[in-house]
């Protein structure tokens, strides 16, 4: 049985294992089967049982780094979203706000050398091809994990990393990739719906919750309760996926790109109760946004607010405008984001995203990994 050294961290609302790229097989094939084996996947009866998953999109993840061989960052970064039931990993996504707990690993490991105060890590985000920068507290040569910043969907107090994410240094994909603001998707079943293809974040499809019979306050038990709605949404996201040509048909989009893009429907600020029981006002919401998942990530609030700054988007005419920052009521609570975007050459981009989280370690040590993955 191999063991290898690893990290299981907190960022924001989400949690995985972190591990050294060196520290792995060098073929992509053996070194997903040795992470499958790490979280548990696949498992046909949804738990992970047997391995470090949480069996939920927000649990289900590894982080690979290693010291960065660009001059402008400290660190290289692949995130990995693991499937639950199936034998497979989409290293094509963001990251989400698991990315909070990059610069805090970075200094543990020795990467960056820790400044007290603050202690600014620059992060090469490979799957999406960013740098973004966290700035992570530091005291006594180490991050400092304890704090008083507040976070919805978290249930203690933590020290308050920012994450700033910068123009992407290569442009995988423009932030509108079609080269519109609003597409109207042909959906099977559906219609003709309107929506928002950003790449922004997690490359997102955004859709108004009216279109869906749906007014945004809607909370993820209802949603997965509803086979038909899941069927219908599904058929919005593979076909946006087309669109922004991360797949070549539909049905590629649902078998082979699972993870990415994401659909969310939005609509106008309404008071809801979320699900920690608190009673939000419409006061505070700049928009509502709902999905399918219960998680809430950094990743799906960088999406909305870029596309909150895309004149006449879906987005946009939902939002109420109150500032520099979006507020975004989600499930769990609200989560203020800045965003700019500019027209440049004909085109959108996304010149910088801004949001805050907590990070702290969960555990250090070994994972076992039996031989036969």
């Amino acid at each position: 049985m191999a063991e290898i050294p690893a990290y299981y961290m907190r960022g924001g609302t989400s949690k995985g294992v972190f591990l050294l790229a060196d520290d792995l097989p060098t073929d992509a094939a053996e070194r997903d089967a040795v992470l499958l084996r790490v979280i548990g996947s696949p498992d046909p009866y949804g738990t992970h049982a047997d391995g470090m998953g949480g069996a939920t999109c927000s649990t289900s993840k590894v982080a690979l780094l290693r010291p960065s061989q660009r001059p402008d960052c400290d660190v290289d970064c692949l995130f990995g979203a693991v499937a639950i039931g199936e034998r497979r990993i989409d290293w094509s996504g963001h990251g989400a706000d698991l990315s909070a707990a990059v610069g805090p690993f970075a200094i543990w490991r020795g990467f960056v050398p820790a400044r007290d105060s603050i202690t600014t890590v620059r992060i090469w985000q490979q799957g999406i091809g960013q740098v973004f920068h966290a700035h992570v507290p530091c005291r006594n040569g180490h991050p400092f994990e304890d704090g008083d910043f507040r976070e919805d969907g978290v249930p203690f107090l933590a020290a308050e990393i920012v994450l700033d994410y910068l123009e992407p240094a290569t442009t995988l994909l423009p932030l509108c990739p079609t080269g519109n603001v609003v597409d109207t998707l042909d959906v099977p079943g559906m219609g003709r719906i309107e929506a928002t293809l950003v790449t922004a974040g997690t490359p997102t499809v955004f859709v108004r919750a009216a279109d869906l019979g749906l007014d945004g306050t809607e909370r993820p038990e209802r949603i997965n309760s509803d086979t038909g709605l899941l069927a219908g949404l599904e058929a919005i996201r593979a076909k946006g996926a087309v669109a922004m040509g991360l797949a070549p048909d539909a049905q590629t989009a649902t078998l082979e790109r699972p993870a990415t893009p994401r659909i969310a429907w939005v609509a106008p600020p309404a008071g809801y109760r979320a699900s920690t029981g608190a009673s939000l006002a419409a006061a505070h919401i700049d928009v509502l946004r709902r999905s399918a998942d219960a998680a809430f990530t950094g990743a799906d609030a960088i999406a909305l607010a870029a596309a909150a700054n895309l004149p006449d988007s879906v987005v946009h005419r939902a939002a109420v405008r109150s500032g520099s920052q979006t507020r975004i009521g989600h499930a769990s609570g609200i989560l203020a984001v800045g965003a700019v975007t500019a027209r440049r050459d004909g085109a959108w981009v996304m010149e910088r995203a801004v949001m805050s989280h907590g990070a702290r370690r969960l555990m250090t040590g070994l994972v076992h990994v039996p031989e036969r993955c």
